[in-house]
């Protein structure tokens, strides 16, 4: 099982099928939904404790990119995986859901994801009408495109062929992947032991027979082009980037590199009160990072900000 508890499904017009699952679903009609995009080789029950925490004030919605998870592939023989096609499938979810109005936060390859869901209308081909406004982003641990830099990235090792392997060698052998999303001190913090340990059993219940899925992510990471949409995206959309200085797959320059491209989005805010961090001392799963209220005051803080005049673009 990929997520928090059984998962419904959309069906893409290809045959894809999308797990997915709306926390907070008594929260509809009174508060705007939130999306949460995961990043490469995610699974929707990575946000579990994110998820579960924020769905005590709006809808969240969770699910499994496309061929991941309890997601399956389309019916093809030549399936290929892009951000391009990543955000469609996002649209499609969306609007089969009927909400008309969205907050998106994406991680990591996520933040690749939700940029070019709002860049989707400007295609030269094949461009998209979103079917839903979306009034605020979050943009966290994320980039605007391929990581040059070969010092970051996730740590994938190699496993050695010809045998089966046992519960605990899968779990060393993800353990260069999943160490690389922390930093050597959170790693070391006996406080922290039990949640490495629940994210090294996630690891190896949910991501060992996709790996292909994930090494198309990869490509798609590795390829996408973006720069020239930016000068379109309207300054209606309000922008909040999340990024700490400790992230070892993603580097922290990345986080100024949105802002360039997205001039009126912010960095987080540093202080003691709601809404604001601690600190930036944080790795690329910033969310295991404090005390998980301390993100709600920041989400549900930012999503209350006001949205500008719709018409208004840069």
């Amino acid at each position: 099982m990929a997520g928090i508890g059984a998962p419904r499904f959309f069906v893409q017009d290809d045959g894809a099928k999308l797990a997915y699952e709306v926390l907070g679903p008594q929260h509809i009609r009174r508060a705007q939904p939130l999306v949460l995009v995961g990043g490469l080789s995610s699974l929707r029950g990575d946000w579990e404790m994110l998820a579960l925490c924020l769905a005590n004030d709006r809808p969240v919605l969770i699910f499994d990119h496309r061929g991941m998870g309890d997601s399956t592939l389309s019916e093809s023989s030549n399936e290929t995986i892009s951000i391009e096609s990543m955000a469609r499938d996002l649209v499609s979810l969306i609007a089969f859901l009927e909400w008309k109005s969205v907050a998106i936060c994406g991680f990591s390859m996520g933040g690749l994801v939700t940029q070019q869901l709002l860049f989707l209308p400007y295609l030269a081909v094949n461009p998209v009408s979103l079917p839903f406004s979306v009034t605020h982003v979050l943009l966290t641990g994320s980039l605007t495109g391929p990581l040059r830099d070969k010092r970051y990235g996730l740590k994938i090792a190699k496993a050695p062929a010809g045998r089966k392997l046992t519960w605990q060698e899968k779990r060393e052998l993800a353990r260069p992947m999943l160490e690389s999303s922390f930093d050597p001190e959170w790693l070391v913090d006996p406080t922290n032991s039990k949640r490495l340990d629940w994210w090294l059993d996630r690891m190896v219940q949910g991501r060992s027979a996709i790996k292909m899925i994930i090494l198309m992510q990869a490509r798609a990471v590795n390829s996408v082009s973006l720069d020239r949409y930016y000068t379109r995206l309207p300054r209606s959309i309000r922008a909040l980037v999340i990024h700490g200085i400790r992230d070892a797959v993603v580097p922290f320059t990345c986080a100024q590199d949105i802002i360039d491209r997205i001039p009126w989005a912010k960095m987080v805010d540093i202080g003691p009160n709601t809404g604001q961090v601690p600190s930036l001392d944080f790795g690329h799963h910033w969310w295991e990072y404090f005390d998980i209220g301390v993100w709600r005051g920041v989400i549900n803080g930012f999503l209350n900000e006001r949205v500008d005049n719709p018409s208004s673009r840069l």
